[in-house]
């Protein structure tokens, strides 16, 4: 497994968390359990898998429901 950090815009309210932690969450290869928004930090820490998803394709997820990704890190 890998982590990820990625830098949100500010998030405006709880559901905003909820609907992007559920969008990476969706992402084939990321591991469910270990997604994690941050509200008060704007920030989403994830697990997943190299060799089925990549950075690209969870960022994007997060872009399609209409949220920005400021940045994104693998650890």
């Amino acid at each position: 497994m890998q982590k990820a950090i990625l830098q949100l815009e500010t998030l405006a309210c709880p559901t905003c968390m909820q609907k992007i932690a559920g969008a990476i969450a969706n992402v084939d290869g990321v591991e469910k359990a270990s997604v994690k928004v941050l509200f008060n930090a704007s920030k989403a820490k994830v697990n997943f898998d190299p060799e089925k998803t990549n950075l690209d394709t969870i960022t994007q997820a997060v872009k399609n429901i209409g949220y920005d990704v400021l940045k994104a890190s693998t650890k």
